[in-house]
This record gives structure tokens, sequence and C-alpha cells, in this order.
């Protein structure tokens, strides 16, 4: 098959997620793999070109993958005519700056989110983009965990009969950093820096909760910070300023409601770390990361309640396993690859620049909504 190849810049590659996910675990699983079959029986080969701060870096992870191309210059980055994609995955702060210009250079735009520190930012880049005629999109990834499939086939199968509510749980303990090293960098602690819980995982909730269950209508939210006071990767003692645990309560069409707590200030007593139980008419459902549990109407026990005396129920195991039914791949790749597609075929592609504006107004009425002490009905946002 003749191969054709397709520039694309990924900016914030050093980092963890970037280089990680969407590096290696997709942009060259996709090249270990021989390339992205299209339509017309070409092979589309990514060609990365590495853009961060520091150029050693950038060094070392070319020289390891094989690969030529790095620069700590955007712009020349983006002048490039042989780059037809932009990748962000900078801290959130520096992403909105960067994307205006990839727009400005006539680059499609994928990118993590938010997408931009505010709402009016992340509806001017849909906009710029839009105008300019450029494809955009927005990694929503839990959509394709394997347990969130499942969940996914379960709704739209009709199990659940009428939904009633959702409750989800997300979190760990964050270790402070002073005794042993944080597994989060101590940006996400830092307002000024573009961290917080609710600007991190509010966009996520709010794809997950649009695209399964519905649109989200209102928000009733309250945030703290359980941590004030932590260590950066040098050693040295800061201020938190930055939310570390997020409490809402979403209320969806149809009169769904949901409620889910994120914290970095919590000990893990549930099998994964991210849990939604669903609850129907019909039957329930909890999903994590992989794995997906239903109890069926018709085989719900029937609990009585009697604390004189202990609970001989094994709970858990009244529930059914939903097997697998098919592979599940890396969901990152999985989106790259629909995004690539949608690039270079025009296929249909629903994550964009609008749905990432929807998850940073979810966030930012969810702050308001902590602040102010409210509920805080959500208007609709449409291009």
């Amino acid at each position: 098959m003749d191969r054709k190849p397709i520039g694309i810049i990924l900016n914030g590659v050093t980092g963890r997620m970037g280089y990680r996910q969407h590096l290696v675990r997709s942009l060259l699983a996709i090249r270990d793999a021989g390339g992205l079959p299209l339509r017309d029986g070409t092979l589309l080969w990514p060609e990365p070109v590495l853009v961060g701060r520091d150029d050693a870096k950038l060094k070392t992870i070319a020289e390891r993958h094989g690969l030529t191309e790095w620069t700590t210059d955007l712009g020349e980055a983006l002048a490039r005519p042989d780059v037809e994609v932009y990748f962000d995955a900078q801290v959130t702060n520096a992403r909105e700056k960067a994307i205006r210009a990839a727009v400005a250079a006539g680059k499609h735009v994928y990118t993590e989110k938010p997408t931009a520190g505010d709402l009016a930012g992340a509806v001017e880049l849909a906009r710029l983009a839009d105008a300019a005629g450029v494809k955009h999109g927005v990694v929503q990834d839990k959509l394709f965990l394997p347990g969130l499939r499942k969940l996914d086939r379960l709704v739209k199968g009709g199990f659940f009969g009428r939904i009633l509510s959702v409750r989800g749980e997300f979190g760990y303990w964050v270790f402070e950093g002073d005794w042993q090293p944080a597994q989060r960098p101590s940006w996400n602690y830092r307002t000024a820096d573009g961290g917080g819980i609710v600007v991190d995982m509010f966009p996520h909730w709010h794809y997950v909760l649009e695209q399964i269950f519905g649109p989200v209508e209102a928000v009733t939210a309250h945030v703290a910070t359980h941590i004030p006071r932590r260590w950066d990767e040098q050693g040295e003692p800061y201020e938190a300023t930055a939310d570390d645990a997020a409490y809402g309560i979403f209320e969806l069409a149809g009169g769904i409601v949901a409620q889910i707590n994120s914290s970095w200030a919590v000990r893990v007593y549930r099998d994964e770390l991210v849990e939604f139980q669903v609850d129907g008419t019909a039957g329930s459902a909890v999903a994590g990361l992989r794995e997906c549990k239903v109890q069926h109407r018709s085989t719900t026990p029937k609990p009585v309640w009697n604390p004189d005396l202990p609970a001989t129920e094994r709970f858990r195991e009244q529930w059914q396993l939903v097997p697998d039914n098919e592979e599940f791949r890396n969901g990152f790749q999985e989106q790259w690859e629909l995004f690539l597609r949608h690039v270079a075929e025009d296929t249909p592609y629903t994550w964009d620049l609008w749905a990432g504006a929807r998850g940073v107004q979810l966030a930012e009425l969810g702050a308001l909504s902590a602040r102010e002490g409210r509920r805080v009905a959500i208007p609709e946002l449409a291009p």
C-alpha cells in the first residue's frame, strides 16, 4: 500500500500525558501497526514534530524513538507546510494562545482539555476554528474506557428502563510531597498556573454525562482545599491555592440526577479509581475503568434493615459481570485514529472545540455555584 505522511505537531510532549498516551501509545503505535488504513487504500503515516520548552528533553525523546524533528520554537513548527495538525498537551494556561496561533496558521487542531482558562476563551477558540475552516477536536478519553463503553452499551440497549440517578466517585490520595513524592505536578495545586480539580475534572464529567446520559442542565457544587500546604518537585513547601476536592450535583435532561465526588485527598476503598453507579427502574449498573456489573430488576434481592443483627448478605456477589464482547484497544489511540480520519477523509467527528467549551462552561459555573452557594442553571451553548 502507498504511504501518505501527515505532519503532526505535538506541543507538551515532555509531559507525562503528552509523552505516554499521545506520542507512544497513540501515534507511534499507529506507526508500529504499519499506518492508519484509509478508504482509498493508502496508509496514513503520522510524522511527529516534537515541541516543548526543553531542547535536551525533546532531543532525548526523539532519539529514543528514532524521530528526527523537534524544536522549542512553536512559530517555526507552525510555519512548516508539511504540518497539517497541531496537538496541545501543555499546561492549561499556555493552551489558548498556542491554539490561536495554530488556527491562524491554518492547522487542524486536536487538544487536551480544558481548552482554555475560561468560557470566553474556549468559545472564541471554537469560533475562530470554525471561521478558519479547520477541523478541530478535543480529547474525551474516558468515553473509550472499557467500563464506560459497556455502560453506554447498557444505556443504548434500554437495560435501565427509566434512568433515575448516577453516582460517581473519583480520586485517590496524592501525597503532599514532604515524606513521599507527589504523584501529580505541583502546578495542579496553584490557581495561577491553571490548577484545581474543578477545571481538571468537571470537563471530563461533562462529556461523560452528556454523551452517555443527556445534556447537563444545572449544577450545584461545593469545593475545598483540604490540603493547604504541599511540597514541590524540588522539595520546597508551597501554599496550595487551588481546590483539591469537589462535590457536585448535576441535573440532566429527563430528570436524571448525577452526583459526582472528585478528590485528590481521599483513600481508595472501591474496586477502581473511578466508579459510576447508575440506577434505573429496570436495573442498575456499577462501571469502573474496565469492569461493569449489573443487577436486573428480576434478580434484585430484598434487603431488610436491621441494625441489631450483623449483615449476612454479600451484596457485591449479587451482581453479574458484563462481558467484554469485543476487544478494547487503547482509547487515546482509538480517538486519534478517529480524528485523523476526520482530517484525511472528512468523516464525522462529534467531540470538537464546542464540546470542549461546554466542558469549560460546566467547570466555570460549578465554581460559581461553589462561591455563591447556589444552584446554577446551564444555558445552551452552541455554534
